[in-house]
This record gives structure tokens, C-alpha cells and sequence, in this order.
């Protein structure tokens, strides 16, 4: 413990001070956020909405997939508009034209510039001076904007209804005819648009900043980027300049010289413990991770091809049972469950490893009964946002069985908990292989620490509970990015690097010390960034700037220890060079290259494109983003898991030797199936979007007449070719785990 006494402090530190910085600011989240008024008032009409009714709209917009039909504070999917953006500049327009009939009896685009400069100003005094009175919590309007709010919510309604006349907008936005059938709920849910655009268009009390951070950007009312912004975007990349300076100083000077590595064993130690039950039955594990991951490329393309046909799949309407909403929250539930079970597949095969090569009693039957809860679960949540999607639920059970509405926490609520008691039953069964281990002799430390990323693992998927379906909008991002950024993206890369450097320690080649060592560094690193840095999602979610600062300060630091993994690609690729037997275990070291690779272009360079407020602010909800989550994602979880499996399989399967043509296909053709992905289509679109974002404002950048322009349109077809590349890479590498796991006693896969 001495000799890692000062890494195991600052580990420490680390964690006490970034929770208290996400605890503190989340307290000023829940206190800050924009008012939801009792009453929305006018003069003449009186009460002409509530707080319950805006939530209602806010539950109609969660039944129709919420963020997978467009985006909210630029949160959710790319096609359709942002409705915060789209709503606020139609308002805007409306009240403009009504202005203008009022005072010169002609429509706002027949009148002279300097006339239309005159009702501009008026404009902007009108909708970012703040009429929330606190006190009784009643919003107060004109009735000119009432006026403007009506016509608004009239387009809306024929939009998510089925007015003819909108027929091929519906299919530009990739939705179905009567997306929300129920008229009265389609009312409820303009009530929610119209109170996200308020949020965004009016001032804080006391301040000339909006409820939103001046997002998103709209010249016709001044929305532009604080002087906040700037500061804190220069302050996040000097800090990333000097963060990996002083990494590479470090690197070069402080670091210890690494202990002398083990001698190779002659044999692979780990084929030469025999398998447990609980490992055996891992194989089903494999294959419906493989099964999933399949299901969720084809569902990949088929959302990518809803982009250029919005209304079916090459002529077949498809969009009535299967819209675009659907499938994309397919798409991405099961990319969350297949490497999620991964995952959890490589910490049950560790467990027995840890327990002195046995099995706790029942741990099999425990391995098994989580198998089918996991199919149950996935089953169910899948079968749930079909039913909430295609509006045949009640509406009062639609959170709760079908779907959430919030991006990557799709899945309805009962079946959100039983994934959370079906991680925490993972849990226990880590446990109990890993806990006897302490009562042995030697060093314990990386012992330790990788029992804390399993509990770290284990416990933090439950933060999503901590929202219901009536919360608060910002109160449900803060809690819902606890899971995709700390979770994943944090505690996950804490449980892969530990687990890795366990698995190599106990095959030989890195000795305890360097393992230990390089762990509680690793850890150190990713932490201190990845902890506070959940906030650079919630820079225009309804919080502050304090929010803002501490988020782009400590995001920035996410990126620094990323510029090491060259020599981590490096290390792992050398190490099939230490022994003849290691040449069995290539492909799998092939994919934890190729994660390395990926953490640098996608979470590093593409995370970092859109992490500064000054860029994420005209860059949120546009294609930019998705070029990183693709990249981040699968490049680096989704290679992870996936090497992961086929390490499993090695050792499930002692006689098997991997098909070099399979893993050939798999391996080149995921990746470059990937890069054509990114770089011919979706960051070409973003880069055009951006332009646009920028000189016109983001309603421009996400509308309809820009988004069908033909270069656009043929960037979207030109996606296909890279999707096609990837799928075949994705059905080589299923075909090799299939074939592996159902055929144990072939000696050699040929194909």
C-alpha cells in the first residue's frame, strides 16, 4: 500500500473534490432553473395555460419519443427541427407580422428596412424583458404575443396531426401522419414548446442574459453568445494546452522507471486454469451481444436512410409502423444493452479468476438467472416504445412502460428499474467471487480498485432514477447526463482500463506494480475531468454561468490524458510479440488498439470540437454531434465490448483459432466503414450546418428548406456507401462469435 499511498490520496482528493463541485452546482441547477409558471395570463383572455398543462404537453412530447423526434434545447435526434429554436423564430415571425399590420396595415416583409428596424427593437424589448412575476408565479403576456403563441401552435398542430398540406414536411422530418393523435394532447405539448422558447428568449431577473445562456442563436431578438462564453471557451483550451504540456513534463520527468517486466510464461496461463461453471455459461452472453450489436446496425442504417426518405424504406411505407422515432430509440437501446452486457459478460468472467480459479456456491444459477432477466428486460423495454411510439398506450402509463422521452434513457421506467436491479444482482454476484480474495496474502491494491469501478459500475446507473416524468426539464438533464457521461463515459472507462490491466497481469505480461500503478493514474486522469465535465452538456439547459465555467474548465481536461494513447495502442499491439501463444489473442488486442485510436479522434479531437460554449453554442443539435457520439461510442465502447467478447470466446473456446478472413473483414471494414461514415457525410453536413447556425441562426440550420438543399440530400445518400462497409464488417465479426460459441469442438474456422 506505501508504495501507492500518494496515487491512492489523490484519487481521493480527486473524488471529494469533483463530487462537491457536481453536487454544489446541481443544488444551484434545481434553484436556477426557468420558472414553470401556475398561470400563463393575458389581459383579455385571461388564464390561457398552467403549469399542469404545460407539463401535460410536456408527458405528450415524452409518448411521441420526445428527444428521438427532433430536439429540445438542442438535446435529441437530427432530422426534424429543434422545436425550441423552430417554435421561438415562427413566434417571432407571427408577432412581427401582427406588429406590423397594427402599425402600418401592411404585412412585416412589405415594409421599408428602416420600418422593420423600428418593430425589431420593439420585438427584442418585448420578448427578453422578463413578465414573470414570482410572487404569484403568473406569467403575463399581451395579446399580441397571445395572438402570435396561436398561430404558432396552429402550425404545430396540423404538423403533428395529419393536415394534408403538411404531408411533405412530415416526411422531410421523418414523421408519421398523426404523430400525436389526440387533439387535446397536441395542445398540451405546444404549451411545453412554447414554454422551452420562453426559457430560451427571456431575460433572468436582474440580468441581460436568457434562462438558456442567449441560446440558441437568434438574430431577430439579439440571442448571441455572452461575453461569459467567450471567456470561459479560451479559458477551457489554454487549460487544454497546458494540461497536456504538463502531462507530457510529467511523462518525460516525473515518471518513475517502470519495474522490469515479468518473463513470459511459455504457456497462457489462463487456458491453463480450468473453467467454472459460471464461466462456461457465459456463452449465450456472446451471442446475444452480437445479436444486438447487428440489430443495431441494420437499425442504424435504416434511421440513416429515413434521411432521404423520410416517408418509407426505398418506396415500402414503413413510417407507419416503424418511424423514425422508433427506430432510432431502437438503435440506440441497443447499443446501451449489447455493450452493457458485454461489459458485465468480462466482469463475471473475471470474478472466478479473482476467487482462486472457483466458483461461489450458486454463482452459476445467479449467471444464468441474470442472463434471462437481461432478455426479459430488453424484450420489454423494446416492445414498451412500440407501444408508446404507436400511441397505444394510456397515456398515464405510457413513461412507465413505454418511453421516457429523454435520449439514451429511453426505455419506460418499470423497465429502467429492472435493468438497475438486474446491474445491482451483477453486483452482487462480482462480489462475492472478488470479496474472499481480500483474506489472501500479497498486494491487494489492484484488487481494490478494481472492486471500486465494479461498485462505481454498479451503483451509478441508478442517478437516472432521480428524475420522475413530471421533473423539471433541467432537473431531468442534470440527472440523466449522471448516466451517459458519468457512467458510461466516466466510470465505464475506469472499469475497462482496470479490468484490461488485470486481465494482462494475469496472463503474464505486466507485472502488479506497473498494473496497480498505471491503474490509479489512468483513473486519476479521466476523473478529474470526466467528473465535473458532466456539465459541458448543460451549458444552454436552463442553468447559469457558473454551470457554464466549471463545465468547459474541467472538460477541457477530458481531452489531456487522451494524447497517451498512442503509446497505449502501441503497448497493446506489442505485446502479441512477448510469446508464441499471444499470436491467439491478436484480434482481440487488434480492438483495444483500435479503442485507443478511437478515444483520441472521437471522444478527444471531435469531443473537444464541441465541448467550448463558443462552439457548442451554434453547433448543439447539429451534425457535429453525432459525428462524436458515433465515434466516441462505438469507437471506443463498442470496440472495447466487442474485444472483450472475443477474448471471452478465446477462453470459452480453448481449441478455437479465429478466422483471419472474418476478422480481416471485421476488423478493416468496422473502421473504415466508420471513417467513410464520418468524414463523407456526417461532418461534412455538420461544418455546412455550422455555417449556417452561425450567419443565420440555428432554426435556419435545422429547417426544412435548408436540410432538403441537394448537396445535403446527396451527403445523406453518400452515407450509405460507408454504412454498407460497416455492416459487413458487423456481420463478420457475429458470424466469427456464432460460430464460436455454437461449434466448441472445431479446432479451426475457415470460411
Amino acid at each position: 500500500m506505501a508504495q501507492y499511498k500518494k496515487l491512492w490520496w489523490l484519487l481521493i482528493g480527486i473524488l471529494l473534490v469533483t463530487f462537491a463541485l457536481l453536487g454544489f452546482f446541481g443544488r444551484e441547477v434545481y434553484r436556477k432553473a426557468p420558472p414553470l409558471p401556475e398561470e400563463v395570463v393575458t389581459p383579455q383572455a385571461g388564464t390561457i395555460m398552467t403549469r399542469d398543462s404545460i407539463l401535460e404537453g410536456q408527458t405528450a412530447w415524452q409518448s411521441i419519443g420526445g428527444m428521438q423526434l427532433g430536439s429540445i434545447w438542442g438535446h435529441g435526434a437530427y432530422q426534424a427541427p429543434d422545436w425550441t429554436a423552430d417554435w421561438l423564430h415562427r413566434e417571432l415571425l407571427a408577432w412581427l407580422d401582427l406588429a406590423a399590420q397594427d402599425e402600418y396595415g401592411r404585412h412585416y416583409a412589405e415594409l421599408s428596412k428602416r420600418q422593420q428596424n423600428s418593430l425589431e427593437y420593439d420585438l427584442k424589448e418585448a420578448y427578453r424583458t422578463n413578465t414573470y412575476d414570482a410572487e404569484t408565479s403568473t406569467l403575463r403576456l399581451t395579446e399580441r404575443r397571445y395572438q402570435a403563441i396561436q398561430e404558432t401552435a396552429d402550425y404545430y398542430m396540423r404538423l403533428f396531426g395529419d393536415a394534408p398540406e403538411l404531408a411533405s414536411t412530415r416526411a422531410n422530418y421523418a414523421m408519421k401522419n398523426l404523430t400525436l393523435p389526440s387533439e387535446t394532447r397536441r395542445e398540451a405539448m405546444t404549451e411545453f414548446f412554447f414554454w422551452t422558447a420562453w426559457a430560451a428568449a427571456t431575460n433572468r431577473p436582474d440580468s441581460d442574459v436568457t434562462y438558456t445562456n442567449n441560446w440558441p442563436h437568434e438574430p431577430l431578438i439579439d440571442n448571441q453568445p455572452t461575453a461569459e462564453n467567450l471567456i470561459w471557451s479560451i479559458i477551457s483550451i489554454v487549460l487544454l494546452i497546458a494540461g497536456v504540456g504538463f502531462l507530457i513534463w510529467g511523462w518525460a520527468f516525473l515518471r518513475k522507471k517502470e519495474e522490469d517486466e515479468p518473463q513470459t510464461p511459455n504457456q497462457d496461463p489462463l487456458s491453463l486454469v480450468q473453467l467454472t461453471p459460471s464461466q462456461k455459461a457465459l456463452g449465450k452472453y456472446l451471442l446475444v451481444v452480437v445479436a444486438l450489436f447487428t440489430l443495431q446496425v441494420l437499425l442504424g442504417g435504416f434511421t440513416a436512410h429515413y434521411t432521404v426518405e423520410g416517408g418509407g424504406f426505398y418506396g415500402l411505407n414503413t413510417s407507419e409502423w416503424f418511424p423514425y422515432s422508433l427506430v432510432r430509440t431502437w438503435h440506440l437501446q441497443a447499443a446501451m444493452f449489447w455493450i452493457a452486457t458485454a461489459f458485465l459478460a468480462a466482469g463475471l468472467f473475471l470474478a472466478p479468476i479473482i476467487n482462486g480459479g472457483k466458483d461461489p456456491k450458486f454463482q452459476k444459477l445467479g449467471v444464468d438467472l441474470l442472463f434471462w432477466a437481461l432478455v426479459a428486460v430488453t424484450a420489454g423495454t423494446f416492445i414498451g416504445n412500440w407501444l408508446a411510439i404507436a400511441q397505444k398506450l394510456p397515456p398515464e402509463l405510457s413513461f412507465w412502460l413505454g418511453h421516457q422521452g429523454y435520449e439514451y434513457l429511453d426505455l419506460g421506467r418499470f423497465w429502467q428499474i429492472l435493468k438497475f436491479v438486474g446491474i445491482l444482482f451483477w453486483l452482487v454476484l462480482m462480489l462475492r467471487g472478488m470479496l474472499p480474495a481480500f483474506k489472501a496474502e500479497g498486494d491487494k491494491n489492484l484488487l481494490a480498485l478494481f472492486v471500486a469501478s465494479v461498485l462505481a459500475v454498479g451503483l451509478f446507473y441508478g442517478a437516472g432514477l432521480f428524475y420522475g416524468e413530471r421533473s423539471h426539464l433541467s432537473v431531468m438533464e442534470y440527472w440523466r447526463w449522471w448516466v451517459v457521461h458519468l457512467w458510461v463515459e466516466g466510470f465505464f472507462e475506469v472499469f475497462a482500463t482496470v479490468s484490461l490491466a488485470f486481465i494482462f497481469y494475469n496472463l503474464g505480461l505486466v507485472n502488479r506494480i506497473t498494473a496497480t500503478a498505471a491503474s490509479l493514474a489512468s483513473t486519476c486522469l479521466f476523473l478529474i475531468g470526466g467528473i465535473p465535465g458532466t456539465f459541458h452538456h448543460l451549458y444552454f439547459a436552463g442553468t447559469t454561468t457558473p454551470v457554464m465555467a466549471v463545465g468547459a474548465t474541467f472538460s477541457a481536461l477530458e481531452v489531456v490524458p487522451l494524447v497517451v494513447l498512442g503509446y497505449e495502442a502501441w503497448h497493446n499491439w506489442r505485446l502479441q510479440e512477448k510469446a508464441a501463444w499471444m499470436q491467439r489473442l491478436k484480434w482481440p488486442l487488434l480492438f483495444f488498439v483500435a479503442v485507443a485510436f478511437w478515444n483520441l479522434l472521437g471522444a478527444g479531437v471531435f469531443g473537444f470540437m464541441i465541448n467550448p460554449p463558443i462552439a457548442l453554442y451554434y453547433i448543439q443539435g447539429l451534425n457535429t454531434t453525432p459525428t462524436h457520439a458515433h465515434a466516441a461510442l462505438f469507437g471506443v465502447y463498442g470496440f472495447l465490448a466487442l474485444g472483450f467478447c472475443l477474448l471471452l470466446l478465446r477462453y470459452l473456446r480453448p481449441n478455437l483459432q479465429f478466422s483471419e478472413r472474418l476478422m480481416k473483414t471485421a476488423f478493416w471494414w468496422l473502421n473504415i466503414g466508420l471513417l467513410l461514415m464520418l468524414f463523407t457525410s456526417l461532418l461534412p453536413i455538420g461544418f455546412i450546418q455550422f455555417y449556417a447556425s452561425a450567419s443565420e441562426g440555428l432554426w435556419y440550420a435545422r429547417s426544412e428548406a435548408f436540410m432538403q438543399q441537394d448537396l445535403l440530400h446527396a451527403l445523406r445518400w453518400i452515407r450509405t456507401f460507408g454504412d454498407v462497409i460497416f455492416i459487413v464488417g458487423a456481420l463478420a465479426v457475429t458470424w466469427q462469435v456464432v460460430k464460436g460459441v455454437l461449434t466448441p469442438k472445431i479446432k479451426k474456422l475457415d470460411i
